[in-house]
């Protein structure tokens, strides 16, 4: 069965941003003035408690405090073992435009319980997405709300793919991850991926836990997380190169394809190696979008949007503008909704914490995020070559916002 895909126009569409919390949302009381709420039980934060309760042990989180709910909700089997596998930046609608090119993932599109995305995080990025997913709550929670943000203990921007300049990743992010809970119940947790990644900083922050099996090959991998999945108890699995290829050379290019087609051999290759009973579980940290190269703007060149702006934070499509000291926030929020019209939503800090955008936010988090959070919309992208290379800001494809595009991901499920 073919999937309904909306036309371009629709997926770039600024959507409204995802709900925390165990409700879900496709249920009457769900519903607000009609329309269902996004997020809820269907959230990339709530997929690990789900998947706790599916193995036996119930995990509750700080926004996630009833497994149970979170399992009937997204139609998880119970089982005894559990694989979840995250493809960084395979976004559904990315998915659904390209089953043509994925027989084993066009088998389980096939399923209408497969056929409903989920909602990522604010900023749909992989700093954020990843410590979401791990400890089963949110940015505003866990400290860690954008590609680069701000050190309050130094007054400089951190980056937290390296933790350049940036806090220890266990003082940032002090939020338990639900692998560290599961092992406190003595279930088996462990962790595929490259060697590289084993005591990376992200990991640290993000995923720490389980018990980490480091291998060079993809068949490796996924051959190890279908044997420590003999076990019962958890496994989790980490496919990076639909991301990294997104970003050299576009998601919707023929190189694109090529790594997909292959990400869909590993996950076919898992199905038939995995334990008989195995529950297996296929999400995503984000999509990716096209960008659109009449659609940037450089703050390098345009001094209304430079001014009163000490630092910009975070990414081409959700930025964090750190004020200068004595300009209001409200004055730069204006200028840039003046200048930017149609191609962003600006919020001031306040009114992004008020409307949800990262989950509930402790004092300490709050005084990392941007003092103006900005959200590019359509295929923009606004950038500063002052501080970034032109390599970085050119990629023929993004992530950040919150186009249906960018924040809807898959949640597959499927058994051995």
């Amino acid at each position: 069965m073919s999937v309904d895909v909306p036309d371009m126009e629709e997926l770039l569409r600024f959507t409204s941003v995802a709900r925390y919390g165990d409700r879900d949302p496709v249920c009457p009381d769900g519903k607000t003035d009609g329309r269902p709420r996004r997020g809820g039980a269907l959230h990339l934060s709530a997929l690990l408690p789900a998947i706790s309760s599916a193995i036996g042990y119930p995990v509750a989180t700080a926004v996630h405090r009833d497994p149970s709910a979170l399992q009937a909700a997204l139609s998880l089997p119970s089982a005894r073992s559990a694989i979840v596998v995250l493809v960084d930046g395979l976004g559904y609608w990315n998915l659904a435009m390209r089953l043509g090119h994925a027989p084993y993932l066009r088998s389980l599109m096939n399923e209408s319980v497969n056929r409903r995305p989920i909602a990522t995080c604010a900023p749909s990025t992989t700093t954020a997405a990843m410590a979401t997913f791990g400890t089963g709550t949110c940015p505003g929670l866990t400290g860690m709300a954008g590609y680069t943000q701000l050190n309050p203990l130094t007054g400089k921007l951190s980056q937290l793919i390296q933790f350049t300049d940036a806090i220890a990743p266990a003082d940032l992010q002090r939020q338990p991850t639900v692998f560290e809970l599961l092992r406190r119940q003595d279930v088996r947790v462990t962790s595929c991926g490259l060697p590289k990644f084993r005591d990376s900083p992200l990991t640290e922050a993000a995923l720490r836990g389980p018990d980490y099996i480091g291998a060079v090959t993809p068949r490796d991998r996924v051959m190890a997380a279908c044997d420590a999945a003999k076990t019962p108890g958890l496994t989790y699995l980490y496919i990076r190169d639909a991301d990294k290829t997104g970003h050299g050379d576009g998601w919707d290019s023929d190189k694109w394809i090529a790594v997909f087609e292959r990400i869909d051999a590993q996950l076919a290759l898992l199905k038939r190696a995995a334990p008989s009973g195995t529950l297996i579980v296929v999400t995503a940290d984000h999509g990716m979008i096209t960008t659109d190269p009449d659609q940037r703007i450089d703050i390098a060149e345009e001094p209304e949007l430079a001014r009163g702006v000490r630092m910009v934070g975070g990414e081409p499509r959700s930025l964090m503008l750190y004020a200068q000291a004595d300009e209001p926030a409200e004055a730069i929020a204006e200028r840039w909704r003046r200048r930017l019209g149609n191609m962003a939503v600006v919020r001031t800090k306040d009114e992004a914490v008020g409307q949800g955008l990262f989950g509930p936010v402790e004092e300490r988090v709050r005084a990392m995020l941007g003092d103006v959070i900005v959200s590019a919309t359509h295929a923009a992208t606004i950038v500063d070559s002052r501080i970034q290379s032109d390599k970085a800001t050119r990629l023929p494809s993004v992530h950040g916002s919150l186009s249906l595009l960018e924040s809807d991901i898959p949640c597959l499920i499927d058994m051995a």
